[in-house]
């Protein structure tokens, strides 16, 4: 759909939107027309450099050519049945996902939030059924963020803000402990407790990377205590850390993982992977979902992650994103630049992240605000070294 197929200015689009539509969101001033690679293409035409990335999403450029073809031909054959149907985009994805990834069942959802609450649901029934009732809190981590559902922002650590003010009393079975603090999380874990759900990387808290330590013990205190190990890897899933999944990255294996984001090429695709044993809980009746593993959504995943896999993307944001943090540190203002792979925050002297990124919006490059001093970036997974300097000149310049 354009513009002119509807006879409209932008004035009269923006006016209609406003009209119309409940705004949650603070919109940039112009209309995003096409996307093409790392570019987002406004209704005249004009490109902007696009480290937004969709929100994570677009890890295989916009409208990745493979991608296209597999909605297009999936589109004409079938767009939806049901889940009471075997479909053969869904099985074989799913095939792909649990065969590269290590685990054993995955569960289709369609966005992160359903995920995770998924996954939630899943550890609950698995701690009831095997306590009796006695077990089925989780504890996940302050900073951190989960989702809007009722349950993924009773999860999201972060009282007082925004996520949860107004939507009290908060569904029960969650504490919270310090991020990359593993005392705090052994302290927390009391035997009403049956599993720990954290980020690898804090995206929304401000960029923050898990440490080592903190993973590892994680996993060593779950094995101790006959808790779940669950990882929230909404953000950090397909590439975007320099690994496949962003566990990989610390030689560490958990029960249950999500994702979603970049898994389906633009598509709204998610999933929730789980070990036989924890899994087992979410038995028929027990979970459900109308669009969830969509045959269109299915077929546009196989292609996003199989061009992940075959253009070596993960290996790409680990290179790019090493060189991308290196060229950052060396601006002006600067005090911190956090990150894993393309997962990138930078953090100012003082709170002058928005002022930022406007000034850059005016430069062509679209980028996200974390924190009123921490910009966050997710570029495209084909990043090269020229979007690299391009995107750290117009923050230069911006930061002037």
């Amino acid at each position: 759909m354009k513009l002119k197929d509807f006879n409209m200015t932008k004035e009269e689009l923006v006016e209609t939107a406003e009209k119309y539509m409940n705004e949650t969101f603070k919109r940039y001033d112009f209309i995003a027309d096409q996307t093409k690679d790392m570019d987002i293409i406004d209704e005249d035409g004009g490109k902007y450099l696009d480290f937004l990335g969709g929100i994570a999403v677009n890890s295989v450029g916009g409208c990745n050519e493979k991608v296209i073809e597999a909605i297009y031909s999936q589109a004409k054959d079938m767009i939806h049945a049901s889940n009471y149907f075997y479909t053969v985009p869904q099985t074989m994805l799913a095939k792909l996902i649990c065969e590269t990834i290590g685990m054993d069942k995955i569960q289709f959802q369609n966005s992160g939030a359903e995920a995770n609450e998924a996954m939630i649901k899943m550890a609950r029934k698995y701690g009831n059924d095997i306590s009796g009732g006695k077990r089925y809190k989780i504890v996940t981590a302050f900073n951190s963020f989960h989702g809007r559902t009722l349950a993924t922002l009773s999860a999201t650590g972060q009282p007082g803000s925004a996520i949860h003010k107004g939507f009290e009393p908060l569904v029960d079975g969650f504490k919270y402990a310090e991020f990359n603090n593993l005392q705090s999380f052994e302290e927390a874990c009391t035997d009403d407790v049956i599993a720990i759900m954290v980020e690898p990387v804090q995206g929304e808290g401000g960029v923050y990377p898990a440490s080592q330590e903190f993973m590892s013990g994680l996993r060593e205190l779950c094995d101790k205590k006959g808790m779940l190990l669950l990882l929230d890897e909404v953000q950090t899933g397909w590439g975007r850390t320099g690994k496949i999944m962003a566990y990989m990255n610390y030689g560490i294996k958990p029960d249950a993982v999500t994702m979603a984001k970049a898994m389906g090429g633009g598509m709204p695709i998610a999933a929730m992977c789980a070990s036989n044993e924890a899994m087992k809980a979410l038995s028929a009746g027990s979970h459900g979902t109308t669009f969830g593993g969509n045959p269109v959504c299915c077929a546009a995943s196989y292609a996003a992650i199989n061009e992940i896999l075959d253009k070596k993307l993960a290996e790409n944001a680990e290179e790019m994103g090493s060189y991308f943090m290196a060229e950052l540190r060396k601006l002006p203002r600067v005090t911190e630049v956090r990150g894993l792979g393309l997962l990138v925050g930078v953090v100012f002297d003082d709170d002058i992240a928005m002022d930022v990124k406007h000034h850059a919006f005016d430069n062509r490059l679209l980028m996200s605000v974390v924190k009123p001093n921490v910009i966050r970036m997710v570029p495209p997974l084909i990043l090269t070294k020229e979007d690299c300097d391009k995107a750290v000149s117009i923050i230069r310049d911006s930061i002037k």
